[in-house]
């Protein structure tokens, strides 16, 4: 121990660490000085408790000749555990023949014996287990379907092996050595890594997979499974004949023509000017007529009080009973039909007669009249098939024209993306300049809708369970001005 020192330790050595194991208090200062009466010697003061010192948490935060010795006895513990799981035990209880050993051999002589041996690499190296400890067992990993049941068997035919008797498969297989193998009446299918084996299309016609099955009975294969379920013509189409990656116009593209551009600069004015006339006319349907009374309070409470009193006196009026018929009135009789003689249904009879025979006249002549406007007729006839022709063919363009835009698949409607246009002042003058527009995104998303394969789709309203409660805190409202 040295002399003046305030604690007593073993001498440190390769074989492992001393521990402390007596700690004295420091003697108080006495060459303190106060300048003021109320002042005090630090060394005397009592300082605050900083928490427990039992644990390891507490040491790191305790200053002093505890905490320190708490520390050293931590940095002991884990340094032992450190020695055990690295090599079994403390180094201090290993003996030399352990932790040294003599180097008898020849270098010359090992690098010849180890020159075809490949030294591992480091990488290798790192992840190999450092520790003495065995992992634990996975039962489960060794374990075998029927092990027991297998295990039995096994021993029982080795047994019976002992005995001269072999099972069938073993018979069978001697025998057919002693026959010698018969020659293979196919060539051998060529493996799957081969390089040099045919390809073929397993969805082509000639498929050599589906050669068995041809000229077989549909019913056949239908009851075995082997037919293919037919594919529906409605899954071979696709919705929409868009392409998925449409090419945008000339005018949006690096160093443009002027025609080009412009042409693009007109389709974008077109497009403002849509969206103006429909913003004016919801403008000019809202607006009051000019000329009109603006509604007051007056107004609106008649309008709300029309047809309450004023109808109330009408009804009266209709409801009230028709005045009763005089006494003296002696109602009209119909004037009597007077009966026809015979001379006046038979002329009757003889002008029905003639105006039907006229009618028929007047029919045959039309249609020997008829035979002399068969040119008019036949061209009459072509007008009529054009006009059917000229119908027939603007429904199907209509159709085709329909089909063409995108489907209503959901409440909303595709809405086509704004187009990406610079004007004559922003154009770039070289790729260093130019600045990239649009989102890959958000083109792929309305590529999607358009195509009809998701539905229209709009950003999700935030909607607020509770409403804000504003609170006024209390060192706020304390501040007055």
């Amino acid at each position: 121990m040295a002399a003046g020192s305030g604690c007593a330790a073993l001498p440190s050595s390769r074989r492992g660490l001393a521990l402390p194991f007596k700690m004295a208090a420091p003697a108080p200062s006495t060459s303190f000085l106060g300048l003021s009466p109320g002042s005090r010697d630090p060394a005397t003061v009592r300082r605050r408790s900083r928490g427990p010192r039992n644990r390891k948490k507490g040491w790191k935060r305790w200053a002093g000749p505890e905490a320190r010795l708490g520390r050293e006895i931590g940095d002991f513990l884990e340094d032992v555990v450190l020695q055990q799981r690295a090599t079994g035990g403390l180094i201090a209880e290993q003996p030399d023949e352990g932790l040294f050993f003599v180097d008898t051999g020849n270098a010359e002589k090992d690098r010849q014996l180890n020159k075809g041996k490949e030294k591992p690499l480091h990488v290798d190296l790192v992840l190999q287990p450092d520790s003495k400890v065995p992992a634990p067992k996975n039962i489960l990993a060794h374990q075998i379907p029927n092990g027991r049941k297998e295990k039995r068997r096994r021993q029982f035919w080795e047994k019976q092996a002992e005995k001269g008797v072999l099972p069938r498969a073993e018979r069978r297989l001697r025998a057919r050595l002693q026959r010698g193998a018969a020659p293979p009446d196919k060539a051998l299918e060529k493996g799957r890594s081969d390089p040099e084996r045919g390809f073929y299309d397993i969805w082509g016609a000639d498929n050599p997979l589906d050669q068995a099955l041809v000229g077989q009975d549909g019913w056949f294969l239908q009851q075995t499974k082997k037919q293919r379920v037919k594919r529906p013509a409605r899954l071979q189409t696709k919705p929409l004949q868009v392409p998925a990656v449409e090419v945008i116009a000339a005018g949006g593209s690096y160093n443009p023509t002027f025609e080009d551009h412009q042409a693009l600069l007109l389709r974008a004015h077109e497009v403002e000017v849509r969206k103006k006339k429909a913003e004016d006319k919801v403008e000019r349907q809202l607006k009051i007529p000019e000329g009109a009374e603006l509604p007051t309070a007056e107004t609106v409470f008649q309008e709300q009080c029309e047809g309450l009193l004023e109808e109330s006196g009408d009804e009266e009026d209709e409801e009230a009973p028709a005045a009763p018929a005089e006494p003296g009135d002696v109602p009209k009789l119909a004037p009597r039909q007077e009966k026809k003689t015979e001379q006046q249904r038979r002329r009757e009879k003889e002008a029905r007669a003639l105006a039907a025979r006229q009618r028929r006249e007047k029919a045959a002549r039309c249609r020997r009249q008829e035979l002399f406007r068969l040119r008019s007729l036949r061209r009459q006839v072509k007008r009529w098939e054009a006009e059917l022709l000229r119908r027939r063919q603007a429904r199907l363009a209509k159709r085709r024209a329909k089909d063409a835009l995108p489907r209503r698949l959901g409440p909303l409607k595709y809405e086509e993306p704004s187009l990406e246009v610079q004007l004559s002042d922003e154009l770039a003058e070289s790729l260093r300049t130019l600045k990239p527009e649009g989102s890959v995104l958000r083109d792929r998303f309305k590529s999607l809708q358009k195509r009809s394969l998701i539905e229209p789709r709009e950003r999700a309203k935030f909607k607020r369970r509770y409403r804000l409660k504003y609170v006024e805190k209390r060192a706020f409202r304390e501040v007055t001005l």
